[in-house]
């Protein structure tokens, strides 16, 4: 598999994952999959200010994808970034996330940013925990009950990651 930066020709298989966790999963709190056309606009923002937005492939064909997002809008919140990461179903398990979610870590340490923050949908999400964890990250917080899906009540996880030298130093 090979880990790149996403393109527009990946947004339908990009769109087809995403709609996949949102209608059968917790990591994502939309409860309706949003169209190629809406997924396009949202590489577009993303990507077009410069942020990364990476595929895992392997011959051609899309096999998860991620990017880093402003954690916040207001201007304070300028070194903090937010990751995604979706995997296609079925394979979740094989490195896909973690060689994708690796990148992107690389690819912030190499800018000005200081910390990545993972919104993790369910507590019960065992596998983006662990997979976040794997990389460095630490849990920071729990929001109990913050979503409400498929007739129940859903967590969101907090975890952290500092890049370079964190807050030890003004960027």
């Amino acid at each position: 598999m090979r880990v790149r930066a996403a393109l527009p020709q990946h947004i339908p298989a990009i769109q087809s994952i995403y709609a996949y966790h949102v209608l059968h999963g917790f990591a994502s709190f939309e409860e309706a999959p949003p169209a190629v056309e809406e997924m396009r606009r949202r590489y577009d923002d993303i990507a077009g200010r410069g942020f990364p937005y990476l595929v895992g492939e392997e011959k051609g064909d899309v096999l998860g994808y991620g990017y880093c997002s402003p954690y916040r809008t207001r201007s304070a919140y300028r070194y903090t970034l937010e990751d995604s990461i979706y995997v296609k179903s079925g394979l979740q398990g094989r490195g896909i996330g973690k060689a994708i979610l690796s990148e992107l870590i690389a690819i912030c340490a190499a800018g000005n940013y200081r910390q990545i923050i993972a919104v993790i949908g369910d507590s019960a999400n065992a596998a983006s925990i662990k997979l976040h964890a794997s990389l460095g990250f630490v849990r920071c917080g729990l929001l109990r009950s913050t979503g409400f899906k498929f007739g129940r009540w859903v967590d969101s996880v907090y975890m952290q990651l500092p890049l370079g030298a964190g807050d030890g130093t003004r960027p």
